[in-house]
């Protein structure tokens, strides 16, 4: 699908898309009109970035392509503190090695999804702010930033009034985490000229707060609104208000390991058609015009669901790449034809849940017979030996795509599909994946 610009300049396509929540007075005259330096922090509080980060990642995206310049800073800093916006109560404070661990993933992830080549006039950067505040010292801080903060517009931000509101109150540490932030962006601005900062609607107080330290650090500088500036995308919920993911259980990674291909390409695949083409907006760079054919197909053909696997394909592809969405359809088709024995074990492991594979010794595969293997306290394919029973006889009891009727026996060994795994189905849909260990 051609995803062509259509448009004049990237404030006429975030508009288009929803995706402009709000933003500083001047930065959309500034986005049109100069070219700009955008920053957007991800802390590394887990070992992979979600489905909804992805937002955030492809707004850099999206201004990269009209010039502007990306740059992705990674909180190596900051994920020690913890921002507390959108939560509810104290943060678990992560180690310093841990943090380290999920900083370098978090590199990886988001490397793919902006052009880092010397060889285009605005090539995005990647920054750890652990860079400078590890080095900072406390007094020299306090002196310096802190005192361009005063306590009463800091207990004022929606991050901190939602705290206090509760019985759990706020750390200090976490009360301090909006200094950090107005830190980091005074340092970029010094440092590489960046003057603008995007984040989810949830991170609008902390980027006015550094906004405003630019501002009283630069004040002689240059016009006080012409210093920094702030643009905020969207929460992306349902067409029902649900947050998004929750209704079709809970968001993905973009760890291809915690998420594999092909479950990212189902998350998409079964989307409403309420939300399908507001999702199409977001995750994608579709043009109006192939919009347009979609929505017309959506309202006509709803059976053929066309938005949702134009949804899938497009995001599973911009995440996975071409290999990665081949894997999904392969899976898929295998899935639903029933036909899973076309599948390596690599691809059923990304197929079948986590909680559904088990590993069984090959002298129990030789020596017990199936009901012993299936009912023990290791797990529980089948509740009870009655249920199982009644499956075989039944014929709803298949293994490596072969229909298993007698409970009593053993599983021949030569069964074992690439010599190392079995394939249980249990009734239409219901699979589970036997790794043998010798």
């Amino acid at each position: 699908m051609s995803n062509t610009t259509i448009f004049n300049n990237v404030v006429e396509d975030m508009e288009w898309r929803g995706l402009l929540f709000d933003h500083t007075p001047e930065a959309t005259h500034n986005l049109i009109t100069e070219k700009i330096t955008c920053y957007n922090g991800f802390d590394p509080t887990a070992s992979s970035l979600h489905i909804g980060n992805l937002v955030a990642i492809m707004g850099l995206a999206r201004l990269q392509k009209y010039g502007h310049t990306p740059i992705i800073l990674v909180g190596g800093g900051t994920g020690m503190i913890g921002d507390p916006s959108g939560k509810s109560e104290e943060r678990i404070l992560l180690s310093k090695e841990k943090i380290d661990e999920n900083v370098d993933a978090i590199y990886k992830q988001v490397s793919p999804f902006l052009d880092f080549s010397s060889k285009i006039k605005n090539p995005a950067k990647i920054v750890n702010n652990s860079d400078w505040l590890r080095k900072i010292d406390l007094l020299s801080f306090l002196r310096d930033i802190g005192k361009h903060f005063t306590v009463n517009t800091m207990l004022s931000r929606e991050s901190v009034k939602n705290r206090l509101d509760r019985d759990t109150g706020i750390s200090f540490t976490e009360f301090s985490y909006q200094l950090l932030q107005a830190y980091d962006f005074l340092k970029l601005y010094d440092d590489y000229g960046c003057n603008f900062q995007s984040g989810g609607s949830d991170q609008w107080g902390n980027i006015l707060g550094g906004i405003d330290l630019i501002r009283r650090v630069h004040s002689r500088k240059k016009s006080k609104n012409d210093l920094a500036h702030g643009i905020i995308f969207p929460l992306v919920t349902t067409s029902s208000g649900e947050k998004f993911g929750k209704s079709i259980g809970g968001a993905p990674t973009l760890d291809p390991k915690a998420t594999s291909p092909y479950k990212l390409f189902q998350f998409f695949l079964n989307v409403s058609d309420e939300d399908v083409i507001n999702y199409l907006k977001i995750f994608t760079f579709i043009t109006p015009e192939n919009l347009l054919k979609i929505q017309e197909s959506v309202s006509l053909e709803p059976q053929k669901r066309i938005g949702q696997k134009t949804l899938a394909e497009e995001v599973t592809k911009y995440i996975h790449g071409t290999n990665g969405l081949q894997k999904a359809k392969k899976i898929t088709e295998a899935f639903f034809s029933n036909n899973l024995n076309t599948l390596s074990l690599e691809e059923l492991e990304d197929l079948i849940d986590k909680s559904e594979i088990f590993e069984i010794n090959y002298e129990d595969l030789h020596n017990k017979n199936f009901t012993d293997i299936c009912i023990n306290n290791n797990f529980r394919i089948f509740s009870s030996k009655n249920e199982l029973r009644r499956l075989c006889e039944q014929g709803g009891i298949y293994i490596n795509d072969k229909k298993f009727t007698n409970y009593e026996n053993k599983i021949n060994p030569n069964e074992l599909m690439e010599n190392k795994y079995l394939l249980i189905r249990k009734g239409k849909k219901n699979y589970f994946l036997f790794k043998i260990r010798n």
